[in-house]
């Protein structure tokens, strides 16, 4: 009999930033009125708050949802999403008299290289309802923290990265620059490679930074390089 090999851990680093999805089981929706949002999120601060976990970015879709976060320690976002997905299934199930799983297995997460591949992340989670043809303008949309981190809405649950808190001096200088960059259009290549790395749940950055998290971790942080191994010089 075939036995399957045992699922590695996630790729997991103290200070380093996380882009996390998780989805409805079988893609089915998760979030069914205005007030399901509302716990999901009260939830999620709670949590991150005793787990110091810090949330830089989010949106609640209707069958899965994204979160940018940094966890102050190795476990912490397993922690918070173990804690979170517990509670917010009972409360579901209790809400509306249902029973069972309502994600789908395991959450997917991908470390991501703050110098310049965060802020990606950042507007690449925020423009999810535009791409999905939600909105027609991701400030209509009530569920993300664009209005936080474009608009300089007060969020109780955002904790501004480092990265994007050096785009500006200000409030009103950093959602400008931000509302510019989120304004930049997305190739292709650009939004599969982000989606590529988060299902595979692969590094997302450099080569260096591949690199860095590999040697910190003692394990690969991407594909295997193809090619024959290069021949050892002759001494």
């Amino acid at each position: 009999m075939d036995r399957q090999m045992p699922r590695q851990p996630r790729l997991d680093l103290a200070g380093v930033p996380q882009h996390v999805v998780q989805r409805g089981n079988d893609r089915q929706p998760c979030f069914f009125q205005d007030i399901d949002h509302v716990r999901y999120l009260d939830e999620l601060r709670e949590i991150c708050m005793r787990e110091r976990c810090a949330v830089h970015a989010y949106v609640l879709m209707t069958n899965h949802v994204h979160l940018l976060m940094t966890p102050s320690g190795q476990g912490q976002v397993a922690r918070v999403m173990q804690s979170l997905g517990r509670r917010y299934v009972r409360y579901v199930n209790d809400r509306y008299r249902r029973t069972g799983t309502l994600w789908e297995g395991r959450y997917k997460a991908c470390l991501v290289d703050s110098e310049s591949y965060l802020l990606r992340c950042y507007r690449y989670i925020e423009l999810n309802p535009l791409r999905a043809r939600m909105v027609a303008d991701p400030a209509d949309y009530r569920w993300s923290s664009f209005a936080c981190n474009a608009l300089g809405v007060v969020d109780p649950l955002i904790r501004p990265h480092s990265s994007y808190l050096s785009l500006g001096g200000n409030v009103d200088e950093r959602c400008s620059v931000y509302r510019a960059l989120v304004e930049e259009t997305m190739t292709p290549d650009e939004l599969a490679s982000i989606r590529l790395h988060l299902q595979r749940q692969h590094a997302y950055g450099t080569e260096r930074f591949r690199a860095a998290i590999e040697a910190q971790l003692s394990r690969r942080a991407g594909p295997a390089k193809i090619g024959r191994p290069k021949k050892a010089a002759l001494s």
